[in-house]
């Protein structure tokens, strides 16, 4: 999905600024932005930051307002059901027993292992329902999501660097 994202959009804006989009969309995060900037061919220290800040820059935000927001998207006759959906998938994620258990360490590693479902948004949800305050939460993520980044600096760089040299 971030390669055919990158594709479309290679043309239409400068490829750092898609990088920063990329990462910054709930779905992909930075784990579709590491893989947009090595599609794109963004030099690997420039697309790292890049893909850092535009994960966590909108973090802040949800971390403040998510409440207020999915009250009033529950409200609408439109967004009901997602709304329901992401709190429903967030009391799931939150129930986890490694995230029970180790609160913070699990909060941690549940945004540090790029896996399906999980990342900063969901960490995110996850850190509210878990009524983890913004300074305690924002820093968790942050370093979960760096962590993340260079888990996919690997997978996207390296290792595609590595078959290269075979």
């Amino acid at each position: 999905m971030a390669e055919q994202l990158a594709d479309f959009l290679r043309d239409k804006i400068p490829a750092e600024l898609a990088v920063f989009v990329i990462s910054m969309l709930p779905i992909l995060e930075l784990r579709g932005g590491m893989v947009a900037a090595a599609v794109l061919n963004v030099n690997f220290w420039l697309a790292f930051p890049i893909c850092v800040i535009g994960n966590i820059l909108p973090i802040p935000f949800e971390l403040l307002f998510i409440r207020r927001i999915l009250k009033w998207l529950k409200g609408t006759k439109l967004f009901c059901k997602l709304a329901t959906k992401l709190e429903e998938k967030a009391h799931k994620k939150a129930e986890d027993k490694s995230i029970q258990k180790y609160k913070h360490w699990g909060l941690f590693l549940f945004v540090a292992i790029p896996l399906p479902g999980t990342g900063a948004w969901t960490g995110g949800l996850v850190a509210d329902v878990l009524d983890l305050r913004i300074k305690t939460a924002l820093p968790i993520i942050t370093l979960g999501v760096i962590t993340a980044g260079l888990i996919m600096a690997v997978i996207a760089y390296v290792i595609p660097y590595l078959i290269t040299l075979i």
